[in-house]
């Protein structure tokens, strides 16, 4: 079914490419675009060092992750019933409703959070002068929606392993539910601190989801196989106005939801070592940021020049093209090293 596949991939592709521009006109339409203002850390003091190389990318329009949040529902919705009816195989390692439940409600409710932020951030922020969700407030809407799925996951689906390769599936218990709920706050986060530059993070997630798509097929998950491609599909389209210099941005509508569906697939298909193999520009993107605020909190010292890891490549006279190639690149390698593993 792999020619199936690649052709969804494709319509999804073009599907997106045709919706890209009018949308991109319609955010300016709307004034939605990243705002001047003197951006705060946590500690509500100015980053000069972000500021300095971000400012001239005022006036990006910013929310593409909500067209590929519709265009890939919307596509799904249409194509899923017509492979059911049109006698190909369709298999699912779990009840097929429950999968599908789970996988579009995290990419939805992630996707609603970050667009609540989003305007919050583009519509609320002279008015009140702060810049979107408050971090502890957003921090617990997300772990509250991740402990929900979580909770979808052990009782509804029967979820409470996590394999390892050459060693075979650990049982976790309960313990599933906590850990699972960790792991898609974390990379719902670390892929929202990696959309820092322009194609970093969408041209990572592109490279890291063609491994996944592959652990799916060989798992014979169709859902998750077809959801994968249409998702690769509107990335690549996507993309193409990402790169620098970007003219559209994922916003958080985009970044939350996709780094939440990224550890939810990875979940869904036992694969979690895959993940942060795969996955690990992210992590180490999220956690040079984790890092940083603890040491400041802590020891009221920096660890790094600039955090995340991307802005101290910059401070050190990184170009930006440059930063975000050698990423795609050592993402295809940490890709094959992860696929290989997982399909170990």
């Amino acid at each position: 079914m792999i020619h199936l596949y690649l052709g969804l991939l494709l319509f999804s592709f073009l599907c997106t490419s045709i919706l890209v521009i009018p949308y991109i006109n319609l955010l300016y339409r709307l004034k939605f675009q990243r705002q001047k203002q003197a951006t705060l850390d946590f500690q509500n003091k100015k980053t000069p060092i972000f500021d300095k190389f971000h400012s001239a990318k005022t006036g990006t329009p910013v929310g593409g992750g909500l067209l590929i949040i519709l265009s890939v529902s919307v596509l799904f919705m249409v194509l899923f019933p017509v492979l059911k009816s049109s006698r190909i195989f369709i298999s699912s390692n779990y009840h097929l409703i429950n999968e599908l439940t789970v996988l579009f409600f995290t990419f939805i409710s992630f996707g609603i959070l970050g667009l609540y932020d989003d305007i919050l951030k583009f519509f609320n922020f002279k008015k009140t002068g702060f810049f979107g969700l408050k971090m502890k407030h957003k921090l617990l809407l997300q772990i509250f929606l991740s402990l929900l799925i979580s909770l979808f996951i052990y009782f509804k689906l029967g979820i409470n392993f996590i394999y390892i390769p050459f060693l075979g599936a650990i049982s976790l218990n309960l313990f599933f539910i906590p850990i699972s709920t960790i792991i898609i706050t974390s990379f719902a986060n670390f892929f929202n601190i990696t959309d820092g530059l322009d194609g970093l993070s969408c041209g990572s997630l592109m490279i890291s989801l063609f491994a996944f798509w592959i652990l799916a097929s060989t798992s014979l998950d169709t859902p998750i196989t077809l959801f994968l491609a249409l998702w690769i599909g509107a990335l690549i389209a996507f993309l193409y106005f990402n790169v620098y210099p970007a003219r559209i941005w994922l916003g958080d509508v985009g970044s939350l939801s996709f780094g939440a569906t990224f550890a939810v697939i990875a979940l869904l298909l036992g694969k979690i070592v895959p993940l942060m193999i795969v996955g690990a520009l992210f992590v180490v993107e999220g956690m040079s940021s984790a890092i940083q605020i603890f040491s400041k909190v802590y020891f009221k010292k920096k660890i790094f020049p600039a955090a995340p890891l991307h802005l101290t490549l910059q401070k050190s006279g990184w170009e930006e093209p440059k930063i975000v190639f050698r990423a795609w690149l050592a993402t295809f390698i940490l890709a094959i090293f992860g696929l290989w593993l997982g399909l170990n």
